[in-house]
């Protein structure tokens, strides 16, 4: 039984912030941790102490991970960035409501005592002779400690405590992994039993040392089950502090996704059961055990599972006949053709998670070149006078602060610059969109015409009804732009009726193991790259800027986009994709590729990314596409081999093994993910388990209801009739899966009872 766990995070808005500018505002933005690890930064709102971001992330987790962490922070163009406050939630606190957390929580003040991370690695003993008991605590390791010096990295030592005695290991300086691997023996006296307590700190020459972290035991568990192995850091126990001011309140939405996923047999006559719902006849559309658990689905779960159907009917071939089934259903219950998928109906979410699925590829190739300029040419541009800032031209250019007229005209000009090639690339690309994509889209073309004949829904028909509510919204600064929008409604409608011209009417029905083949690009992009080991070279000029491209076979690089000679690394040679530590090239976002030759002998390729969050896709990326790839590395080296040493833990030795674990389970929820027709099955379970009641009311519903039934919702007693027959499939598929849970439970249980080596 495979175990999946993924975080929803939602940064929503901040409120309430403090002003960290003399400007007596703030330009906030907010980092999302997982175990210390930075995995989002939100945008900078600029000017604001009521920001809102409204981004989401989907990160998949190991099964292990502690703890979620939102920073608030103001950017600063000089100097380091501020810090307001933080949010701390436990997988405890996470995991306490099935729903999640949806709420308001105050920010916090950032404790540096606090803000432990890493692991510990400890043998102990306890021992007795002739002279009483003896506790013999094996120092061995720590990995992954808090940089405290402005270095990036630490001196730390360990204190171990016993009763009233205390010892100390050395000091090992310059590095968040150090080595000690000390023997310290501490004699119990009088008294009570006593806890263990290690506490790891930073020496410092100058000053009072910083804490690093803790790990305490009880004197049942040293007696019953001495410690021995890993153990995560803690912070000092504290009492629920007051910062004594207001940092404002952040409003934050996550929801944990935890599933343990059966072997593909098991899953069978559930996914035969949704793929008959699709396949049947038109008329018992209202009663297949697909329409049943639409109904059964709260508006709030509907996008989850939407993308969980469409991936699944994606890896069967049957996503168009999937999307067909759901848009009869959309457009027989719509009165009015305006009105059409507005609701949060599951073809709504449907076509919305299918296009993103099938189209980001396609909308990637058209406007990537378009959007890429606009950022790299960093022109300011805004026609709503409520944001106009007219000192940042002045800030930009020298020339002293323009009119609002001014600043206008010239924000109008850039405006439709930048549009019309645009609007010429979305027109012209007709023949690169996706056949799969044209031919759902001719197919809701089709199903509308059949339902809204009449010639006063010809707007309708033709997909769009264009350029009619100009100047009819409240936006009415965007009255500039009305005459180009016009001149361009004709082509958009021309290009919108030749996207539905497409011959065939229906996907070969062919199963699809992938989104996308092996060969297609999954991500690109400028990155400067760094060999191993460059020859006579300081560490800054020997990164060079490179093309690099993704797909599910190569990772490939060259001096530009153009450039016809490329050098590739296989993927299947990944064996490990990791950050690196600022500390090992003086630079920022550094990231890792450590490749397997077939030799045996390990290789790693450096790369650096331009912030955080292209880090983390790339990071991301990689880890996907090498997920198959056996022989993966259980830890690797953040640090360099620089001047005969590793830069994180100090050892001499090239072949040294890693002194901290790789992460390849953190990975991005993006359109790219893999299909995985179990887990997206197993989602399906887990809907309609919460609906379970709900289909044992409608399956005891007798015939003496029928009629009054009928009455109410305009069903005929055969369309009641055959819901009761899917109710009742439904309730026998989900008996199974439960009974199958149970057993790979059961097996698991056994196993931790037998212990590691089976005995």
């Amino acid at each position: 039984m495979a175990k999946s766990s993924s975080l929803n995070v939602r940064v929503v808005e901040g409120r309430a912030l403090p002003a960290k500018d003399v400007s007596g505002s703030s330009d906030p933005y907010c980092l999302v941790k997982v175990d210390d690890e930075v995995v989002a930064r939100t945008a900078t709102v600029w000017r604001s102490l009521g920001p809102f971001w409204g981004e989401e992330y989907t990160v998949h987790l190991p099964l292990d991970f502690h703890q979620l962490a939102f920073y608030v922070l103001d950017e600063d163009t000089v100097g380091h960035d501020d810090i307001i406050g933080k949010i701390s939630l436990s997988r405890e606190a996470i995991t306490a409501d099935p729903r999640g957390i949806d709420s308001w929580i105050n920010l916090s003040r950032v404790d540096p005592d606090a803000e432990v991370q890493g692991e510990i690695c400890l043998s102990v003993q306890m021992l007795e002779d002739g002279r009483g008991r003896c506790l013999r605590c094996h120092v061995l390791q720590a990995r992954d400690l808090a940089p405290r010096d402005i270095s990036g990295t630490s001196d730390p030592f360990a204190r171990v405590f016993w009763g009233s005695q205390s010892l100390e290991t050395s000091t090992i300086k310059k590095t968040r992994f150090p080595h000690w691997d000390e023997v310290l023996e501490l004699r119990e006296m009088p008294g009570a039993p006593s806890p263990l307590r290690v506490e790891l700190w930073d020496w410092d020459m100058v000053g009072k040392n910083d804490f690093l972290g803790m790990v305490e035991f009880s004197p049942k568990t040293l007696q019953q089950k001495p410690p021995n192995g890993w153990f995560r850091l803690l912070p000092f126990p504290r009492a629920e502090e007051d910062s004594g001011r207001n940092l404002g309140a952040l409003r934050v939405k996550v929801r944990l996704i935890e599933d343990r996923v059966l072997p593909s047999q098991c899953y069978q006559p559930l996914v035969e059961l949704l793929m008959e719902s699709v396949l049947g006849p038109a008329e018992e559309d209202t009663a297949s055990p697909l329409a049943l658990l639409e109904e059964l689905t709260l508006g709030d779960c509907r996008q989850d599972l939407a993308t969980k159907l469409v991936k699944l009917f994606l890896g069967r071939g049957l996503a168009g006949p999937f999307l067909d089934y759901l848009t009869r259903r959309e457009v027989a219950r719509t009165m009015d053709p305006n009105t059409l998928f507005r609701s949060n109906s599951l073809a709504s979410k449907s076509m919305e998670q299918f296009m993103k699925l099938v189209g980001m590829p396609y909308l990637h190739e058209v406007l990537k070149p378009m959007i890429s300029r606009v950022f790299e040419e960093k022109k300011y541009m805004e026609l709503d006078p409520c944001k106009m800032d007219l000192g940042r031209t002045r800030r930009i250019s020298f020339k002293g602060a323009p009119s609002e007229e001014q600043m206008r005209e010239t924000s109008l000009g850039l405006l439709t610059g930048y549009l019309g090639p645009i609007v010429d690339a979305i027109v012209g690309s007709v023949g690169r969109c996706p056949p799969a994509m044209r031919l759902a889209f001719k197919q809701l073309h089709r199903r509308v015409k059949e339902r809204f004949p009449e010639p006063e829904h010809q707007a309708v028909q033709s997909i769009g009804n264009l350029g009619q509510q100009l100047g009819q919204g409240k936006e009415l600064w965007m009255a500039p732009l009305h005459p180009f929008l016009l001149q361009s409604v004709s082509r958009v409608r021309d290009f919108l009726d030749r996207l539905v011209d497409v011959d065939g009417d229906e996907e070969a029905g062919v199963p699809a193991r992938a989104l996308f083949p092996p060969s297609a690009i999954v991500r690109e992009g400028y990155l400067l790259k760094r060999k191993e080991e460059p020859a006579g070279l300081a560490t800054r000029f020997a990164f060079k800027k490179r093309y690099v491209w993704l797909s599910g076979e190569t990772l490939s690089f060259s001096k530009s986009p153009e450039w016809q000679t490329r050098h590739s690394i296989p993927v299947s040679h990944i064996r490990a994709v990791e950050r690196v530590d600022e500390g090992a090239f003086q630079l920022p976002h550094v990231m890792q590729v450590v490749t397997q030759d077939g030799a045996g002998a390990l290789h790693t390729t450096y790369l650096q990314c331009k912030n955080v969050n292209e880090l983390n896709q790339w990071l991301s990326a990689l880890r996907k596409a090498s997920a198959p790839n056996p022989d993966k590395l259980a830890a690797c080296h953040p640090g360099a081999f620089r001047s005969a040493r590793w830069t994180c833990c100090l050892q001499a030795e090239r072949s040294a093994a890693g002194c901290s674990r790789t992460h390849s389970a953190v990975t991005l929820g993006d359109w790219s993910d893999p299909l995985d027709p179990d887990a997206e099955a197993q989602t399906v379970y887990r809907q309609l388990l919460l609906g379970r009641d709900q289909l044992r009311l409608k399956l005891l519903e007798d015939s003496n209801m029928d009629t009054a039934l009928e009455a109410d919702t305009g069903a005929c007693p055969e369309v009641l009739a055959r819901q009761r027959a899917a109710a009742a499939r439904l309730l026998e598929v989900l008996a199974d899966l439960d009974r199958a849970h149970e057993e790979f439970q059961q097996q698991e249980r056994g196993k931790a009872a037998l212990g590691p080596l089976g005995l």
